[in-house]
């Protein structure tokens, strides 16, 4: 069974995702613990909060030198989620210019909404698969999912966007390099493909 370490950096409830790795085959502990991060097979960075507010969380913790440790040495399956996956960015510009974890080369820069849109983007909206990948197995292309930002990831290197969803001009809903996954939406809340999601994730090695 995977050991999946939820990393609780103060700024959102962590149930929902707990729960959903328990109903997935995971055994989830909710955590600020170094020791936990090492043990762990599996770790997810959910988020709901500003990112600058999050990142200084995290470093006051000294998660963030676990963290890029665990994932970018020794390749530890890591899933972001919502403000977690934009923290994965080298750079956000939400209130103020701050350092992400750099997983994935990008910034993170405001959602601008098309005409008739609005910001925050709340609700269901699709996916559409752009590269195929495990993460996305038996998960097809424009399934709906579960979204609340205000902000888009925008990576260096397109061939770490797994798919976009039409908003804002269109953004990433889904990045992925290697093991190293993110998701824009709370696949968690988004029901049967969301926890498909998360099963493919927990599936990696």
């Amino acid at each position: 069974m995977s050991f999946v370490a939820i990393i609780d950096y103060g700024l959102c409830n962590m149930d929902s995702v707990a729960r959903a790795v328990k109903k997935c085959g995971g055994s989830p502990v909710i955590t600020k613990e170094v020791n936990d991060i090492d043990a762990a097979t599996h770790v997810i960075l959910p988020g709901v909060g500003a990112f600058p507010d999050a990142m200084r969380n995290i470093r006051a913790a000294g998660l963030d030198i676990a963290l890029k440790r665990r994932v970018l040495e020794e390749h530890v399956p890591f899933l972001g989620i919502c403000l977690g996956m934009q923290l994965m960015a080298a750079m956000g510009e939400e209130g103020e210019k701050a350092e992400g974890l750099g997983f994935i080369e990008g910034e993170v820069t405001l959602l601008r909404p098309q005409k008739d849109e609005r910001i925050p983007h709340i609700g269901w909206n699709q996916a559409e698969h752009v590269r195929e990948h495990p993460f996305l197995k038996d998960v097809p292309s424009g399934s709906d999912f579960y979204f609340v930002h205000s902000y888009r990831f925008n990576p260096v290197h397109q061939e770490d966007v797994l798919a976009t969803t039409p908003y804002g001009g269109g953004f990433p809903s889904i990045i992925g390099r290697g093991t190293i996954v993110g998701t824009q939406f709370h696949p968690e809340k988004s029901q049967k493909h969301g926890f498909q999601l998360i099963s493919n994730f927990l599936s990696f090695r």
